[in-house]
């Protein structure tokens, strides 16, 4: 996850957002702290990108605005797909790190709307990319 601070410099940070369609594009999940840092600098710009990579040269990245989410439905949502995995085989048992379940306070959510997604093939650099506006 990449952030920016007041000063427009970047901040990156490894986390797992978990990812699904829902009408079509694409909403990512992060069951994340709501530390001081991230909370700043969502606060002041929520335009967030998240990179996925392997070694194969293979890369994502997912530009998007990425907002807390307080709700307690939604918050249990998130939970039981980071314990399903979604998609299959992503995820895990967020209770390794939030022991008091989806009640507990350090449990905090954030939830990622994309509007450009680049998918690079790292054999010939070809890509495909999905932007929001590409849907209309």
């Amino acid at each position: 996850m990449i952030t920016v601070d007041k000063k427009n410099r970047p901040r990156a940070r490894v986390l797992l957002p978990i990812w699904e369609t829902v009408d079509g594009r694409p909403v990512g999940w992060l069951a994340a702290y709501k530390t001081p840092v991230k909370a700043a600098h969502l606060a002041n710009n929520p335009a967030t990108t998240y990179s996925y990579w392997n070694p194969r040269q293979n890369a994502v990245f997912i530009d998007s605005t990425s907002t807390w989410i307080d709700d307690m439905e939604t918050k249990q949502y998130a939970w039981d797909l980071y314990r399903k995995g979604s998609p299959a085989g992503v995820g895990y048992n967020p209770r390794n790190f939030w022991s008091g379940g989806v009640t507990d306070p350090g449990y905090q959510l954030i939830r990622i709307d994309p509007w450009r997604v680049q998918v690079l093939r790292g054999t010939d650099l070809s890509s495909r990319i999905w932007t929001e506006e590409g849907r209309r």
